[in-house]
């Protein structure tokens, strides 16, 4: 019932405000351009904007205690256009049917106006959209690509700051998060968004669409913020010629000779998980680009799929670069002690395929042990997998004994991590071998990623190759010498924590301890295990 009233309210609006008042305010926009080509001397001379100077004439001396007031699109991030991020929630939230009716709706909001336009990307992309669902793309999505996109210069006025105050017509639950746990902002004011249960309907709150220079009047009264930054459109004049100082922050600044980017080192905490498939910022043109390589893509991910199970190790690498794949070896296969032991392969871990292209690669079949797979990830999987059970004398025994048949890959982070950094290895690995051979593995994707911590993991490596020319790098180091084991006199984390800085300087990434759990409570909120059939059903009985 709740839904056909939605539906009802919507359709009246498209029929009184979207089809009627936009195509005639489309008209008089069409009329307006062509006039203002023939007479553009003219109607720059009689109606031209207030002029702010630029943001990089900021001063950041003594701001300790001034206050800013800014909006993200526009005042903080080096783009202007939203589309981009509403399509992220559509896509990560949401589901590919619904990034795609957004997609089919860009040459309609192209015709309408700011309001028209916006309340038309809210509609499509929030409508039947989980409350829980928006949390997450909020939490574990949006963030990396605001810090990738944010203003070098905007930002450095922002830190210098004492109080910060965001003031925005996009949802607030698109941003508030970031703003506030990476940025520190003290308060954020953004558009409301209705809701029926635990689902979005897709319609603006009662309050209506918030207009910056209003909300800033109501929430400072007469005071005036110190700082205002914004950009060259006439609504953003409008708001940041409310503050004492205003500051324009223009898509342009890079002809300055300064750079606007925001470079990885400067970022205002540490990106080190995220989540979401896209690998790429979505813009509509990129996002129809993206649609239209699928058909392509999901071929290729099968054929690659079958080229790598079903063929052999030589043919199998022979058509997997050919078809596109780009893999690079350093390094070669190890030199036999003659122990009747197995080599310990001690890799990083970037996604699921780990494994299988060292195989591939040293042309040998190797056996892999991971903590939770999914069944059908086993089922595909060309080598032999074992799962372990987190129990640590179980797990040692089982891994010794796979060790006495041949060799064995651990990744000993536990799980993958997609930025240039490396989880704590697990100390375990350590004790069961004293040939170990470290393992640098780094991957790159232009528009899927391969992991996931709250979708199908089932799917992870139908995504990674489904990339036009997905990357894999592969440097296999010298063995460990006797003297830095177990049996040379250290210890197991020693040993551990030796292979994890060997491999970091190797790839030029960067040490932490976090673990998998804090990976996976950060994104999914849970602890990352996956249960089959059989451990589900004794824990109900229990």
């Amino acid at each position: 019932m709740v839904f056909q009233m939605v539906l009802l309210k919507f359709a009246d609006w498209i029929l009184y405000q979207l089809l009627a008042n936009s195509c005639y305010r489309a008209a008089r926009k069409m009329r307006s351009y062509g006039f203002f080509l023939k007479n553009q001397s003219l109607k720059s001379s009689q109606q031209q904007a207030p002029s702010f100077p630029n943001v990089f004439k900021c001063g950041l001396e003594n701001r300790g205690s001034d206050i800013l007031a800014c909006d993200i699109h526009g005042g903080l991030l080096r783009t202007e256009s939203f589309f981009p991020y509403f399509m992220l929630v559509a896509f990560e939230g949401g589901s590919i049917l619904r990034a795609f009716l957004l997609l089919l709706s860009c040459p309609i909001l192209w015709v309408l106006d700011y309001e028209l336009k916006l309340r038309a990307m809210i509609f499509i992309t929030f409508c039947g959209l989980r409350l829980t669902d928006m949390e997450n793309v909020s939490r574990a999505v949006l963030p990396k690509f605001y810090l990738e996109n944010l203003h070098l210069k905007a930002f450095e006025v922002l830190a210098s700051t004492g109080s910060r105050f965001a003031f925005t017509s996009v949802p607030r639950v698109m941003v508030e998060g970031f703003l506030k746990e990476y940025l520190l902002f003290d308060n954020v004011k953004g558009t409301e968004l209705h809701t029926v249960g635990h689902y979005f309907t897709g319609l603006v709150s009662d309050s209506g669409l918030v207009l910056k220079h209003r909300a800033l009047k109501d929430y400072f009264g007469d005071k005036k913020p110190d700082i205002g930054l914004g950009s060259s459109s006439l609504h953003d004049h409008l708001f940041i010629s409310l503050c004492k100082e205003a500051y324009v922050v223009s898509r342009d600044d890079g002809m300055s000779g300064t750079s606007s980017v925001m470079p990885r080192d400067k970022y205002p905490k540490p990106l080190v998980f995220h989540d979401g498939r896209l690998a790429f910022l979505p813009t509509p043109l990129a996002t129809l680009s993206m649609f239209m390589w699928l058909p392509i893509g999901v071929f290729l991910a099968f054929f690659r799929l079958f080229v790598g199970i079903h063929l052999p190790y030589k043919l199998a690498l022979f058509l997997g670069i050919w078809s596109g794949l780009d893999l690079r070896v350093k390094g070669c296969s190890p030199s036999r002690s003659g122990h009747r032991k197995g080599v310990l392969y001690v890799c990083t871990h970037r996604t699921l395929l780990d494994p299988v292209f060292l195989s591939t690669s040293l042309g040998q079949p190797l056996t892999a042990v991971t903590y939770s797979l999914s069944r059908m990830s086993e089922i595909i999987a060309p080598i032999k997998t074992v799962r372990l059970t987190r129990d640590r004398k179980q797990d040692g025994r089982t891994m010794q004994r796979l060790l006495s048949e041949g060799d064995l890959v651990v990744c000993p982070e536990g799980t993958t991590c997609r930025e240039p950094y490396l989880l704590r290895f697990s100390s375990l690995f350590a004790e069961l071998a004293n040939e170990m051979v470290p393992v640098a593995m780094n991957t790159r994707v232009s528009m899927f990623y391969g992991t996931t911590a709250s979708g199908l993991k089932c799917l992870d490596p139908i995504f990674f190759l489904m990339n036009p020319r997905p990357s894999y790098h592969i440097q296999i180091l010298e063995k460990l010498p006797r003297e830095l084991t177990c049996a040379g006199g250290r210890s197991s984390c020693e040993v551990a924590n030796y292979i994890q800085r060997k491999l970091a300087d190797t790839l030029g990434f960067e040490c932490t301890t976090l673990t998998r759990k804090d990976k996976y409570m950060m994104l999914a909120g849970n602890e990352g295990i996956v249960q089959d059939k059989r451990e589900k059903s004794q824990s109900i009985g229990k």
